[in-house]
């Protein structure tokens, strides 16, 4: 097989992609500048409230830390009783679905987006991440687009989930391997 020795990345073309009408981005953009990706520590129950204004599904008991990134609050559904640190990054291209009694810690990113490194325009490709019940993601780990981390799984700090964790496993590493069984006590 012969191989392609050149990227094209000026044939690069993502059209198919929408996320949204370019005024409901940009006024995103400006809620997200103002009261989500900055340093002030504007209360919780208000961030939900604009997050749920721009179409994201917010359960209760939410707490969001300053300094959070969301791309597209519209495509984002948070559960009860979640908890996302400080410097989270949630770069929802797809959907990202999180269920009760999540921990994102900080410096964590959520990627659903990610490139086709086989093709020479290098094609955008999307993938949605679900973190399901009593995820625990610690501080600068990543997961990456079409990742589920499954009921009670940790993530550990640093590591980077390229594919699905298994219910109470504990991941480590790049990429994440599992290094032991997760148990709860009383």
């Amino acid at each position: 097989m012969k191989r392609q020795r050149s990227m094209k990345l000026a044939a690069y073309n993502n059209s198919w992609y929408r996320p949204g009408s370019a005024i409901k981005i940009a006024l995103w953009s400006i809620v997200n500048a103002v009261f989500f990706n900055h340093s002030l520590g504007f209360f919780s129950s208000f961030k939900c409230f604009l997050l749920r204004m721009f179409g994201a599904k917010v359960g209760k008991r939410v707490v969001i830390k300053p300094s959070v990134h969301i791309k597209y609050p519209w495509f984002l559904n948070i559960a009860d009783d979640v908890w996302i640190g400080e410097k989270v990054w949630i770069d929802n291209l797809a959907k990202v679905i999180i269920d009760n009694n999540v921990c994102i810690s900080q410096g964590v990113l959520l990627l659903t987006g990610n490139h086709d490194y086989k093709k020479n325009t290098f094609d955008l490709i999307v993938g949605t991440i679900h973190l399901e019940e009593g995820v625990w993601l610690g501080a600068k780990s990543v997961v990456c687009p079409g990742v589920i981390c499954k009921e009670y799984s940790i993530l550990t700090v640093g590591s980077v989930a390229t594919r699905s964790l298994e219910s109470f496993g504990i991941y480590s590493g790049i990429p994440a391997e599992k290094i032991r069984s997760r148990d709860i006590l009383p």
